[in-house]
């Protein structure tokens, strides 16, 4: 087997990076061999892990948090669709986010999680694809494993991202703290949501989420019944409501207790489309596993099985 690895540098605060000997041993140790190439900037994982399945890796290790699992799966598929060439996924999780992680279960021993990968076998599982608006008004697209959303996420990432204390304080308390404060100031936005071939819902909302897996935001259960096997999204709708109220009602979510809450509306499809209604105000900034690339319009597509996943 082929192995490459791609590694983000500065995920958890430099603190992969500071422990790097002893991940490299344990991956030589399982693994013989590897072929590493480290990011420098956004968007590098997904093209380092486009080359290493185009070189002919079979199984490519991406070493970091959500950000960089997320574009090593957009360069393997890229590479699947561009190249014929299939190679399968397995994440060394360490960042800021690693809610893609945390719903697969790994084991959070570093020798453990490698053994595990070296024995495990991969397994088809589900992707999407998004398309929407980038910071330059041009139209774009791109894959996702987790989840994207549009609202209220998509100003969190960025004020998460942007923060200093990133790396060195928990996910879960940067990604709470964020929240709360993005949410005081957030402007509900007005939305039409279409659903596969249903009729579309016009709503004010503060957050869509259109999730594949089941956690985002530093440990928030957003989409408990969501399963990456299935074929389908699941589509969390947070409707306008009393702000007081839904900052309290934050800590339903990290349980994934908010199924029944009056403001939340679950449904299941395989193509959203969530695009600006009523007229004025900002469109609804746009999330994907944890960045903030752009805005709605947007279409989210489900990919059945699109991805090799080693877990």
């Amino acid at each position: 087997m082929k192995v490459g690895v791609v590694l983000n540098p500065v995920a958890g605060g430099g603190r992969l990076k500071r422990e790097w000997p002893l991940v490299a041993a344990a991956l030589k140790k399982h693994f013989g061999a590897f072929d590493l190439r480290e990011t420098q900037a956004e968007g590098d994982a997904e093209r380092l892990a486009l080359d290493l399945a185009a070189q002919g890796c079979d199984l490519v290790i991406a070493a970091g948090g959500d950000g960089t699992a997320s574009e090593a799966a957009d360069g393997l598929l890229q590479a699947v669709d561009e190249l014929g060439r299939t190679a399968e996924l397995a994440l060394l999780p360490c960042g800021t986010g690693i809610d893609f992680a945390r719903g697969l279960g790994l084991a959070r021993e570093l020798d453990a999680l490698i053994e595990r990968i070296a024995m495990a076998k991969g397994r088809a599982v589900d992707a999407g694809r998004i398309s929407y608006i980038d910071d330059h008004g041009a139209l774009a697209s791109r894959h996702f494993i987790n989840i994207a959303s549009a609202g209220l996420s998509g100003a969190t990432d960025r004020a998460v991202n942007a923060d200093r204390r990133k790396g060195r304080v928990s996910a879960k308390a940067l990604f709470y703290w964020r929240t709360v404060a993005e949410f005081v100031r957030y402007r509900f936005q007005s939305v039409r949501i279409t659903v596969d071939d249903a009729e579309p819902i016009e709503s004010r909302v503060a957050l869509v989420a259109v999730a594949n897996g089941k956690f985002f935001g530093g440990g928030m259960m957003v989409a408990p019944d969501a399963d990456l096997h299935d074929g389908q999204f699941d589509i969390v709708i947070l409707r306008a409501a009393n702000k007081a109220k839904l900052i309290w009602d934050l800590r339903l979510v990290y349980g994934g207790r908010h199924r029944n809450h009056p403001a939340i509306t679950i449904l299941r499809g395989k193509k959203v489309v969530v695009e600006p209604a009523g007229g004025g105000g900002d469109a609804a900034l746009i999330d994907i596993d944890g960045e903030s690339p752009g805005r709605i319009p947007a279409t989210f597509e489900m990919l059945p099985g699109a991805l090799m996943l080693r877990y």
